[in-house]
């Protein structure tokens, strides 16, 4: 029986991905744990491993190709003693597979592959268990196989069911148990009026035509846009649109802490290299600030938390996601449990981490969830700005640059080097007075910044 090897969603939100490149070529054989694929999603290149047994009947999907769809099918393989061209022609028979990004989903679900780094990222689903159905809202609703088929069957929306497995999953009992008070069916009836009504009153934005009259022909270019800039477009309008922002903004004296810096970057040990030797860490601005929210979150522990429609979340560490740039967009990687580590382990942490962002090396657990964020503008002199939040985060920390300005010290004008920082809180979790509460702690750590050294 042929194996349909389908493209897997890499992580809870992918949809689509590119096939970067193919390790093996048709008439190979592979095993469970052998690399097949690179697959391009839109922060990170991840390597796929073949969970079966068989020969490479068909590649259909060629290497290079953009946008494929999660659960298109990408390639088929014969079982032992398996014609390939018969394993062919039973795999595409209803499926109608077309190479390239606009491949229709295939039947069975995405079981032929794995990430490979599975083994590291417990957090990361199955390809078989991250297929999802659409709500009426086109919010993506993510069930098993088995509770899909079960709904369909009993006429539920996935959607109005509340999941109990891993991350939100509907499984089977929460279908069972949905049929029997019947109030999924009903909100699977008022679903397609609800989202006409709320079509007709969105204000529509305009289309690509209208933008491209104002302008005169032959006098611009057309980027297409890649993975990265379509997520980075989706997200940010979700956050301006779901999100009620609140912005606070304070400055801080940075004296004390560059003085501390300074000190302790020339006292950091040297360690031997393959190029000779070089100090053990190199602290930056940034990795101070990143620890001093992280103490501030565990000084007001009521602002470390992210909303939900039925529950807050209160996080028990503070895990700062870090805004990097990139070429094309931006990826946040996350620095776990910064409240519990050194200043000198954040720094090289983050060193790492930018590094890998750069090369779209980093693990889908590395950039995704998080308590919070902090984005830094201060290198380009930028004065001080209002970040967007980043979900499910409450809170991000816009940083500006230090800036020697005059204050009032003692009835005296005197010199100090100033930081901007402006504070944006999801107003339904924190609150004016709780993220003002929040501010202070982190002025009172960047102030007094010996307290990271405790």
């Amino acid at each position: 029986m042929p194996i349909q090897v389908t493209m897997p969603a890499l992580s809870p939100t992918m949809e689509e991905g590119n096939l970067a490149k193919w390790m093996v070529k048709e008439g190979d054989s592979v095993a469970p744990g052998d690399v097949i694929a690179e697959i391009e999603t839109d922060k990170a290149t991840m390597e796929v491993e073949a969970v079966d047994e068989g020969t490479v009947a068909k590649i259909v999907v060629p290497e290079g190709t953009e946008g494929v769809k999660v659960n298109a099918l990408i390639a088929v393989l014969a079982e032992e003693g398996e014609d390939a061209a018969d394993a062919v022609k039973a795999a595409e028979g209803g499926a109608s597979a077309k190479a390239g990004a606009k491949a229709p989903e295939a039947e069975k679900p995405a079981e032929a592959v794995a990430p490979a780094q599975k083994a590291e990222a417990p957090a990361q689903a199955k390809p078989a268990e991250a297929k999802s159905a659409s709500s009426g809202d086109g919010e993506r609703v993510f069930a098993s196989p088995l509770a899909r088929r079960l709904a369909k069957e009993a006429g539920l929306d996935l959607s109005a069911i509340a999941g109990s497995g891993p991350k939100g999953r509907i499984v089977k009992a929460d279908v069972e148990a949905a049929g029997k008070d019947g109030g999924a069916k009903a909100a699977a009836a008022a679903a397609p009026a609800e989202a006409a009504s709320a079509a007709a009153s969105a204000p529509q934005a305009m289309s690509d035509d209208q933008v491209l009259k104002l302008f005169e022909e032959g006098s611009y270019e057309l980027i297409p846009h890649d993975s990265m800039r379509k997520t980075i477009a989706r997200r940010l309008v979700e956050a301006k649109s779901t999100i009620p922002h609140f912005y606070l903004t304070l400055d801080c004296e940075i004296d004390a802490l560059l003085a501390l810096r300074k000190q302790l970057n020339d006292a950091a040990p040297k360690v031997k290299t393959g190029d000779g030797e070089k100090p053990a860490y190199k602290l930056s601005v940034n990795d101070m600030v990143i620890k001093a929210h992280a103490k501030a979150l565990a000084m007001v522990p009521d602002a470390n938390v992210s909303w939900t429609e039925n529950a807050m979340v209160k996080h028990k560490n503070a895990d700062v996601g870090v805004a990097v740039s990139i070429p094309g967009g931006l990826i946040t990687p996350i620095v776990r449990r910064a409240d519990e580590k050194t200043l000198s382990a954040i720094s090289n942490e983050m060193k790492d981490l930018a590094a890998r962002a750069r090369s779209r090396k980093l693990k889908t657990e590395e950039f995704q969830g998080g308590n919070t964020a902090v984005s830094n503008l201060g290198m380009f002199g930028i004065k001080d700005f209002a970040a967007v939040i980043n979900p499910p985060h409450a809170t991000i920390l816009a940083v500006g640059a230090g800036e020697q300005r005059a204050v009032v010290k003692d009835g005296e004008v005197k010199v100090a080097t100033v930081m901007s920082v402006t504070l944006s809180t999801d107003h339904r979790a924190v609150d004016g007075a709780l993220g003002a509460e929040l501010l202070a702690a982190f002025k009172q750590v960047i102030e007094n910044p010996m307290a990271m050294l405790v």
